[in-house]
């Protein structure tokens, strides 16, 4: 894994299958292996789940996107290493990755161009939103090797899209459009290629720069909680609500909206004891 401090342009990434780049206060994780379709080795397993452990604990980053290069987002686990079956190391590996990212605490954001399949489906759903491009496909595609999906990613998935779409996905093997992605909420936006690097450029600002990081934190986690168990725990509320309490935000956001002005707002997590 690679650290740069760059725009938002995949160019010159160099030879490291995963590398972060840094634009102000949105981080993004580049899937970095063209001539593959971006798919996931172990390396980049270890790699993708180092890098959020990493950006986690780095407050100055707001916003967290990941993509792929070369016109792909990603194409699946590298089955090239499948021969003598999915390792438990490999799946120990695989899982750590996931929860990294879906446990990432700020907002994440999955960018989709091209082939995003299998692990691809898996490491989008991870994230909390996920943007399209008009070019992105998408598939659940054990079926095709006789093996079974994770299971913790299959949850993910039928959480998802509901029951019957991950069926669909899962026993078809079958790839489907973006438009079709959209209507069955595997993704949230759904852009025209023109407009879709502006989009995100755009929409990672506002969260960075311009909304509470308060609120974002608090929602994560409840709405995490709700889709995860139907609920929001007695220990969460009470938790976030000392927290409300001597809350710097709202009297600013109350302020910038009297003003009509952008709010500046100041709170950040504690660091741990």
């Amino acid at each position: 894994m690679t650290s740069r401090s760059m725009g938002g342009m995949s160019e010159s990434l160099g030879d490291e299958p995963l590398v972060v780049t840094r634009a102000d206060s949105v981080a993004t994780i580049w899937l970095n292996r063209a001539e593959k379709r971006n798919a996931m080795s172990f390396d980049m397993w270890a790699a993708l789940a180092e890098s959020c452990h990493e950006l986690a604990r780095d407050h100055s980053v707001r916003v967290l996107v990941v993509r792929g290069v070369g016109g792909h987002f990603c194409a699946g686990a590298d089955i090239g290493g499948f021969s003598g079956g999915m390792s438990g190391e490999y799946q120990a590996q695989n899982r750590e990755a996931e929860e990294a990212l879906a446990g990432f605490p700020r907002p994440t954001i999955a960018f989709i161009t091209g082939s995003c399949v299998g692990g691809g489906v898996q490491i989008a759903g991870a994230c909390d939103l996920r943007f399209a491009e008009i070019t992105a496909k998408f598939g659940i595609t054990p079926a095709r090797l006789g093996i079974a999906y994770p299971t913790y990613a299959l949850e993910r998935a039928v959480r998802l899209v509901g029951p019957s779409a991950a069926k669909h996905l899962l026993f078809s093997a079958e790839l489907i459009d973006a438009e079709r992605a959209l209507r069955i909420g595997l993704i949230d936006e759904l852009l025209e290629t023109d407009v879709a690097q502006q989009r995100l450029e755009e929409f990672t600002s506002l969260l960075a720069n311009e909304r509470s990081l308060l609120t974002q934190t608090i929602s994560k986690e409840m709405v995490n909680e709700v889709a995860a168990r139907g609920e929001i725990s007695a220990e969460t509320i009470e938790r976030w609500a000392s927290v409300l309490a001597n809350n710097p935000d709202m009297p600013e956001g109350v302020a910038a909206f009297a003003e009509r002005r952008s709010p500046n707002f100041v709170w950040v997590p504690e660091e741990p004891s």
